[in-house]
């Protein structure tokens, strides 16, 4: 197969708890594609691999400082700001900091140069390696509300080789941000009734972005699911299934990849090549 430089796919998922970092982690490390973890509300992804981390970066956006001695109380920062981040409160102006989207709009208007900018601290980009791969995470400090200033430094971080994005569950504003501009979309999912709705919104999601997307179900049995009797329904690709079995529970506790175990190492070898493939075809 020729060499597909710059080649990114998204793990996602509708729902919190399918496995979609177990998916992401051991794609990763049986296709040697870098990892990163854009789940940055909990990113568990270096658990498994276990990188050694050789760089950290802060992550900032800038926030409203108000010079009480320039303001003049016109309260054009206030109304101009679509976040309500800025009240007029006792003839001051005061800032909500963590509603403030860092857009810079508040300074813009204020004519009287009463308003300048500095940086607030949300969180953290690591970079680690391991024997064979790159992996990065991003980390948002606990008690901020907005994730995705961190994910699009993570991702402007990505270099010129391929990659899987660990995405958060859902498909709030930060699933968005991960997936954008990628190649392809590995939709995680588990044969439950709660699996299949949320698979369902995950789907319209891709489909809206235009993103090529196969299906992967995890914890799966030998019997016919009710997943697999919606993708034959829908005509919607399923790249396999990860059964489910004691010793996927056993190295999971373990905090281990399943592609330890040679059971699991296979199956993760022939997703990987179905992917591969699936892009190549999506290419077409």
């Amino acid at each position: 197969m020729e060499d597909h430089s710059k080649m990114k796919i998204a793990v996602l998922s509708g729902k919190g708890g399918t496995g979609k970092t177990t998916i992401s982690t051991n794609l990763a490390k049986v296709m040697g594609w870098n990892y990163v973890d854009c789940d940055v509300e909990e990113p568990n992804g270096f658990i498994f691999l276990n990188p050694k981390i050789t760089k950290t970066e802060k992550v900032s956006i800038p926030v409203p400082k108000i010079d009480t001695c320039k303001c003049i109380g016109c309260e054009k920062c206030v109304k101009i700001c679509q976040f309500n981040a800025l009240a007029w409160v006792n003839k001051d102006v005061l800032l909500f900091d963590k509603l403030c989207h860092g857009c810079g709009a508040c300074s813009l208007v204020c004519a009287y140069d009463a308003i300048s900018e500095v940086d607030r601290e949300i969180g953290s980009i690591n970079v680690g390696n391991d024997d064979e791969i790159t992996c990065m995470r991003g980390t948002l400090n606990i008690g901020e509300p907005m994730a995705v200033p961190i994910i699009r430094n993570l991702k402007k971080m990505i270099g010129n080789e391929n990659t899987i994005i660990d995405c958060s569950p859902g498909s709030a504003c930060s699933v968005v941000a991960s997936i954008e501009g990628v190649d392809y979309a590995v939709l995680v999912t588990e044969p439950t009734a709660f699996g299949l709705h949320d698979l369902k919104i995950a789907i319209e999601l891709v489909r809206t972005m235009n993103i090529p997307f196969g299906i992967i179900i995890n914890r799966g049995s030998n019997e016919k699911d009710l997943i697999e009797e919606y993708c034959e329904r829908e005509k919607i690709n399923i790249l396999g299934k990860v059964m489910f079995h004691k010793d996927a529970a056993i190295l999971y506790s373990k905090g281990k990849l399943l592609v330890e175990h040679d059971r699991y190492k296979e199956i993760f070898l022939d997703l990987g090549k179905k992917v591969e493939e699936e892009i190549e075809c999506s290419l077409l």
